[in-house]
């Protein structure tokens, strides 16, 4: 029988996962929790030992978990599943267990900081938000049964639900709330877990005694450890170099002032600046990348038609608008899709990442008018339109690269020379060629039908350029062209006549000019009200008009009165009706919203002023009833403002039908993948029920639509109508058009007349064949770079770019764009709002670069167009978070926070301090590296096999992170390949090995060595690492090194091999169980240390051991431990031998306990003076919070976000009031 150690702590939720998981087994395991026989040399639990006479042994929640589950079948029922399964351990363990552990310990009597737990909060509350929203819809995280996914992460959650979450924090996780009392009630659960009592407030526990709580691996926060790491690395140079200077908060700039011509090599032989400097490391480096042609897919290789062993990575860029720049949306698209590029060219891949830009048809239109009228008080109309063009061009020429040049200012690797524009000949010609096979196929037809009207821009829109403004009742909105705003959001009621009767029928709207397009009124076929209205007339009261009352299912009865409005010309719901019923089209608004074809006095009149003279006209007669308020939505186009209007066109629509069959089904049979896969029930429901697609535009600027219509001067031809399509034909000349005419009319060609369409297409018509027109489609070979292998991009233009590339590639090449999608989430503000100009926190990506003060983004809403009651609530927004403005975090923080950021499925919110943060990150990998350098010359060889236990585990560390690095860039899994570099290089390497090495090792002939060819695999590798994410410290950093052999000497770091797991195969199991160990014993040490303001005087320290295992480990790491800590003296101590008094204690794991001396080394007296003082200052604090809470109308009054703000302050003052009576009573037993 297999026998499973546990730690006995009812809340060790590792423990507490392994017995829930063995409930499942067939055959269950004998639970042991005395300790393990010394010969099974096991360092940690749970761990599970297979066989009765001390077999194989698995050690570690995670693995002991699955070996469970699986015995138990409860690890998913195929490999997809299985694959989830192992995701959600992941986030219980990286993402659940740290926040959970930080907030819950310090309530447990664990030492841990206050302020830590406050913030921890709220990250908590994020992090089970994710899951909330994740639990929506499923009972189960995976499949239709419980896994391991819900035994992993309900225990990872017990403790906050225990301790933390109270009654509010639960509303507001309904989902995760239900979810988690499902799995608790389970019988496997209770049996382990007994009955759970949930937590009605969040108060200090007191913590049963003599039993240990292990705290989580990286609980602590980045911040915290930033701090602490920039700290000891500064203690390790100070012996070696001039005396550190202490880490500034407003790190200075220094800049790159060598002369190097634009395309030449970089100075790197002059000494690295003290400090990490993103203007002097982001200096000179692009343009020699460029020049050298590293971004080319023809670098290294006689020619691209070769076929490559290691494969071909193509990708296209979302071309960004031609008026565009950039904003945080770009920025994060070209982080990710920059990361991947590199890190596809440097595994030796034939790699293009093909630039472009969109000629934004409407967008660019716009840009030019107003600049037309602004500078010369000119119109387009008063132009013409060939000499409007002119101007669009000349102001595309001068304005219109910009948007590339701060692209490279991301480090964007595009491969220049191929760079494309919509409007280019070659691209052009596409798109003519497209529009023609499509219409000579029937795909593309003429048809007349309501449309997005702006009649500001006098021309149709797409879905994308209209925003849905939602309005909670009568709201007063501006109109461009109207002095007054306008009034939207009520309900007007009024009542139409029956013809021949008394009786009348009362129907309502939100918009009652329409009324003057009535052709009906609808009421439901059961609805009995108006049964004995059927075959009668209601009478139009401006105009001679008699109109049907209609029996049509889509009326819903209890909506109002029952009867509806018919406006077939005017509204979607109505048009379909309209159809069905066969009633008149009446046509009421021109192109500017001028009211047509209507009686006097309405004829004439602006569309809005009607709005307010038709409701005066009815109450004249009587016939209003009631204005109420109504919430709706109304339709805004996002570039002109104006409310748009459904308006009755005859315009050119493409046929989806088929086309969006063959693109769901690609993805149905797996030929498409489209990744996070929780987009494919969206993609399905839009492509399944996909609509006909508009693609005129009444615009000048655009590819011109190459149709004609045509007269023919011939007796036995009647004339034609412009919705008739057969009058219509399309050709690549006019020539060849007047042939195709001559034909279809039988015909000379002397009798056709031909007039082109005015119109252009859709923006997305030419965007829709990008991924194979910027390569010559249909003239050039597209074997070499198409179908691409990836297009990333934003998951809000899933509809309007990627099906609708999908489905133009599949008609026009027989074959798929893309092999793969990855659509990354939306950018958010630190808050979690949508990005608005209006709320002051749209952030320029080039202001977090180079750094902007207050004063400056109060500039840039100067220059907007917001108006100045928006712009002062901007400024508040942006005071709020940037009290100080944005301080310079360079181009690679910026890229490394952005993909840090990026989760399936999850949105973005964005803080700038964090990414702060990662510059700090930076200037670590610069000290690192220039400890190195220091170290002097000396001849780099390779690794012997001789290197030492701390040797051994930081290069087992080193090949943990490039596997995952390798694994998160295939699964597009940016947060862990963030993660893995990070914790390699702030954690293991700089926290631990550069002091490891520095001071025992370094002076001794021998291991100091062996540590110099570790230290030296360890940068230059880690570099190598991160240089697809954080190119220009990547370069900078790696051109200073020296190279271990002469053939490894690759111009450049991005065109080296990335790492990957064959080459690093050191990975050791039992000496990262060790140094995990130690680790945590180490980190004990360091929280008392800082709990007792020990921050310079050095204690002994005495290590209680349980068994003489344990007490060998200690003798053996004593030295790490003490250099580590920052202790006098490491004493370990057997569990039943003696601990001098004077000493504070806490636990470090199931195993040890700590206890640091503190008599002698403080003033004890002097210190209860001092927690005395604060205690008292504590209380104050509480009793004034109180008085406030408490008074009755505190909850009606203070908005909820304050409410949230005092009891956090309560919660946290309570708890440093329990420490400080601890620390005084610990102390007075000392005195």
């Amino acid at each position: 029988m297999a026998s499973l150690y546990v730690s006995p702590h009812p809340d060790d939720f590792r423990s507490l996962m392994a017995l829930v998981a063995a409930e499942f087994c067939p055959s269950r395991p004998c639970t042991l929790i005395e300790d393990p026989p010394a010969s099974l040399a096991l360092c940690s639990r749970p761990s599970l030992v297979l066989g009765s006479g001390g077999g194989e042994v698995l050690s570690g929640a995670s693995a002991v978990a699955w070996y469970l589950a699986s015995q138990g079948k409860r690890i998913g029922s195929n490999a997809k599943q299985e694959s989830q399964v192992w995701q959600w351990l992941s986030f219980a363990d990286n993402e659940l267990t740290p926040v959970s552990c930080a907030v819950v310990f310090p309530l447990l009597g664990v030492m841990g900081s206050m302020q830590l737990q406050q913030s921890s909060h709220a990250e908590m509350m994020r992090v089970l938000n994710v899951l909330d929203k994740n639990l929506e819809p499923r009972t189960f995280l995976v499949g239709d049964s419980l896994t391991l996914a819900d035994i992993a992460v309900a225990t990872a959650a017990l403790l906050p639900f225990k301790y933390a979450l109270e009654p509010s924090n639960r509303k507001a996780l309904t989902n995760v709330t239900r979810w988690f009392l499902t799995c608790v009630n389970q019988p496997q659960f209770v049996k382990v877990l007994g009955q759970i009592s949930l937590c009605e407030k969040m108060v200090p526990v007191t913590p049963k005694p003599s039993v240990a709580i292990v705290p989580a691996a990286n609980a602590n926060p980045t911040a915290d450890a930033n701090a602490a790491n920039g700290k000891r690395l500064s203690l390790i140079l100070v012996s070696l170099q001039k005396k550190a200077k202490p880490e500034k908060k407003d790190l200075g700039v220094i800049s790159y002032d060598i002369p190097t011509p634009p395309g030449e090599k970089k100075d790197v032989l002059s000494a690295l600046p003290d400090s990490y400097s993103p203007q002097y490391v982001e200096a000179a480096w692009y343009s020699w990348w460029e020049k050298q042609g590293y971004f080319k897919p023809e670098y290294g290789r006689k020619s691209i038609s070769e076929p490559n062993p290691r494969g071909v990575f193509m990708m296209c860029i979302p071309p960004p608008n031609v008026t565009g720049s950039l904003h945080l949306g770009h920025a994060l698209t070209n982080a990710i899709q920059d990361c991947l590029t590199r890190w596809h060219r440097m595994r030796g891949e034939t790699t293009l990442w093909n630039p472009g830009c969109d000629h934004a048809g409407i967008a660019t239109q716009v840009v030019v008018e107003k600049k037309l009228m602004r500078e010369r008080g000119m119109s387009r109309h008063d132009l013409g339109r060939d000499q409007f063009i002119q101007e669009v061009w000349k102001w595309k020429n001068e304005k219109g690269d910009r948007i590339y040049h701060q692209l490279k200012k991301l480090g964007s690797s595009l491969d220049w020379d191929r760079a494309c524009f919509t409007m280019d000949p070659k691209l052009s010609y596409a798109v003519q060629e497209a529009f023609i096979r499509l219409h000579e196929d029937g795909v593309i037809y003429r048809s007349k039908r309501l449309v997005n009207w702006s009649c500001t821009l006098n021309s149709a829109i797409s879905d994308i350029e209209v925003d849905k403004k939602e309005l909670t009742g009568r709201t007063l909105l501006p109109v461009p062209g109207y002095k007054d705003k306008v009034e939207f959001g009520v309900l007007v009621s009024f009542s139409y006549k029956i013809e021949g009767s008394d009786e009348e029928v009362i129907v309502a709207t939100t918009r009652i000019e329409t009324m003057l397009g009535d052709s009906a009124v609808a009421v439901h076929p059961a609805d009995p009200r108006y049964q004995h209205l059927k075959g009668k007339m209601v009478l139009h009261p401006f105009c001679d008009r008699k109109m049907p009352i209609v029996f049509d299912e889509f009326v819903d009865v209890n909506f109002g009165t029952g009867a509806v409005k018919i406006t077939p010309a005017h509204d979607h719901n109505d048009y379909e009706v309209g159809n069905r019923h066969n009633l008149a089209f009446i046509n009421i608004l021109d192109e500017n919203g001028l009211l047509i074809n209507v009686p006097a006095p309405f004829l004439g009149m602006k569309r809005f002023e009607a709005r307010k003279a038709v409701l005066q006209a009815l109450k004249d007669r009587g016939q209003f009833k009631e204005t109420k308020d109504n919430p709706m939505v109304v339709p805004v186009c996002s570039r002109s403002k104006d409310i748009v209007e459904p308006l009755l066109k005859p315009q050119w629509y493409v046929d989806c039908a088929d086309m969006g069959k063959q693109a769901a089904d690609s993805v149905r049979e797996g030929r498409l993948k489209i990744i996070p896969d929780h987009h494919h029930k969206t993609w399905f429901n839009w492509l399944d029920n996909i609509r006909d697609w508009c693609i005129s535009r009444q615009l000048w600027w655009g590819h011109r639509i190459p149709a004609y219509f045509v007269t023919v001067t011939d007796p036995s031809v009647k004339p034609g109508e412009d919705m008739d399509g057969h009058y219509w034909v399309s050709g690549r000349t006019e020539e060849a058009a007047r042939d195709k005419a001559a034909k279809r009319f039988n015909v000379s060609t002397d009798k056709i007349t031909l007039r082109q369409d005015e119109d252009v297409l859709d923006t997305w018509f030419s965007s829709g064949i990008f991924p194979f027109s910027i390569f010559g489609w249909p003239n050039e070979d597209l074997s070499v770079f198409y179908p691409g292998s990836l297009l990333e991009t934003g998951h809000d233009i899933l509809f309007f770019w990627v099906a609708r590339m999908v489905m133009m590639g599949l008609k026009l090449t027989g074959k798929l764009p893309f092999k793969e999608v990855y659509l990354h989430a939306v950018v958010r503000d630190a808050h979690g709002r949508k990005m608005s100009k209006s709320l002051g926190n749209v952030i320029d990506p080039l202001d977090v670069i180079t750094g902007i003060s207050l004063e400056g983004l109060y500039a840039q809403l100067q220059d907007s167009n917001l108006d100045p009651v928006e712009v002062e609530k901007a400024k508040q927004g942006q005071k709020s978070d940037y009290p100080t403005g944005i301080p310079e975090c360079g181009t690679d923080a910026l890229r490394f926070a952005l993909c840090a950021y990026t989760s399936q499925g999850r949105d973005i919110n964005m803080d700038v301090n964090r990414i702060l943060g990662y510059r700090h990150f930076c200037n670590k990998l610069w000290n690192a590296v220039k400890f190195y350098l220091y170290l002097g010359p000396f001849i780099v060889c390779t690794l012997c096999g001789e290197e030492s236990v701390s040797d051994r585990w930081i290069l087992s560390r080193l090949c943990s992170a490039v596997g995952q690095c390798n694994a998160g860039f295939q699964a597009y899994d940016f947060p862990a390949i963030t993660t893995a570099i990070y914790n390699f290089w702030l954690y293991e390497l700089c926290d631990v090995y550069l002091v490891r090495v520095c001071l025992p090792c370094l002076c001794l002939p021998v291991s100091g060595v062996f540590c110099r060819q570790t230290l030296f695999t360890c940068l230059e590798t880690g570099l190598r690492l991160l240089a697809p994410i954080m190119p220009f410290v990547g370069e900078e950093l790696y051109q200073r090194l020296p190279r271990r052999r002469s053939q490894d000497g690759h111009p450049s770091i991005h065109v080296t091999p990335y790492p990957e797991t064959e080459e690093f195969c050191w990975h050791s199991e039992d000496v990262d169980r060790q140094m995990e160990f130690v680790m945590t014993v180490v980190r004990t040490i360091r929280s008392l240390r800082a709990d007792y303001n020990l921050t310079k005087t050095r204690a002994d320290c005495y290590l209680q051991c349980i068994d003489s295992e344990t007490m060998s480990l200690v003798e053996q790491y004593s030295l790490q431990i003490q250099t580590l800590s920052l202790s006098q003296t490491i004493q370990p101590v057997p569990a039943t031998g003696a601990v001098p008094e004077g000493c504070a204690v806490a636990i470090a794991s199931d195993r040890c306990t700590v206890h640091l001396m503190l008599k002698g080394l403080i003033d004890l007296e002097k210190e209860v003076a001092k927690l005395t003082v604060k205690k008292g200052e504590l209380e104050k604090q509480m009793d004034k919070l109180r008085e406030k809470m408490d008074k009755s109308d505190y909850k009606e009054k203070v908005p909820v976000k304050v409410q949230e703000l005092d009891a956090d302050k309560l919660r946290q003052s309570q708890t440093e009031l329990e420490k400080a009576t601890e620390a005084i009573d610990n102390f007075k037993r000392m005195v």
